[in-house]
């Protein structure tokens, strides 16, 4: 079997994207990781707004290693950037570098097109004021947003932090209906314990970052159509010519 590779930036202190593209990918990609510099004292908008400005960089940090797909697997950046603009950026870093690139937010735009997705409750563990940003975001990308649940962990808004128990409450104590298309933004925050508990007993279409990063970087990895499908216990082989990641789909 060939395997793809697949590049992926991550920011410094990101715990669980890297063991969950990891899962995503399965057999049929390895991945290959850099981080972000760390920038001490920075505010969080500061240390954003310095990955947005690192990443023309960051795309020849792996130095000649041949890609199949590079992905930016960190969303927030995006949130203080345009829709437009971030799709700019990513198509001209897959220019300049020859390798096809996005960023989480661009990947998770063509997942929902994959899906047909038009309207979605957003699920955000970031600050308020970074939640309005990504609300907006996907707003001005053609979404209509429902209805927006934030959640937070135990001592504040932290994605790094929330467990999947306290997500999984948040959300439910929300209320989203049950036939509702749930985007849980973050890379950093674990989303796969969540996906069978949110999605049990209801028709609910459920995506996260890592889900449509890893949905995007596979599909340019096989050389082939990606489905969406429940997320298995077990990575699942391709099966009848079709590669599959996890999902609710």
């Amino acid at each position: 079997m060939n395997r793809g590779r697949v590049g992926v930036i991550v920011a410094p202190a990101n715990p669980s994207a890297e063991p969950e593209l990891t899962r995503l990918l399965g057999s049929r990609a390895d991945m290959h990781v850099t981080r972000f510099p760390v920038r001490h004292g920075l505010s969080l908008a500061g240390r954003l707004e310095s990955y947005n400005a690192a990443l023309p960089s960051m795309v020849w940090a792996f130095d000649g290693l041949p890609l199949s797909a590079m992905v930016m697997a960190c969303s927030e950046p995006r949130y203080l950037i345009g829709p437009e603009e971030d799709r700019h950026q990513c198509a001209e870093l897959s220019a300049n570098s020859g390798v096809p690139f996005a960023s989480a937010t661009l990947a998770t735009r063509e997942a929902m097109q994959h899906v047909g997705a038009g309207e979605i409750v957003l699920v955000s563990p970031y600050q308020p004021w970074l939640t309005e940003l990504a609300e907006r975001f996907w707003k001005t990308s053609g979404l209509n947003v429902t209805q927006v649940v934030q959640v937070r962990a135990k001592n504040g808004y932290s994605p790094y932090a929330i467990t999947p128990a306290e997500l999984i409450s948040q959300v439910e104590l929300a209320e989203p209906p049950d036939d509702a298309v749930l985007l849980l933004t973050g890379t950093g925050m674990a989303t796969l314990p969540a996906l069978g508990p949110l999605s049990a007993g209801n028709e609910r279409l459920l995506l996260t970052s890592n889900l449509c990063t890893a949905w995007w970087a596979l599909s340019r990895a096989v050389g082939r159509h990606v489905t969406l499908g429940r997320v298995p216990h077990r990575p699942r082989m391709a099966t009848a010519g079709r590669a599959q990641v996890g999902g609710t789909a």
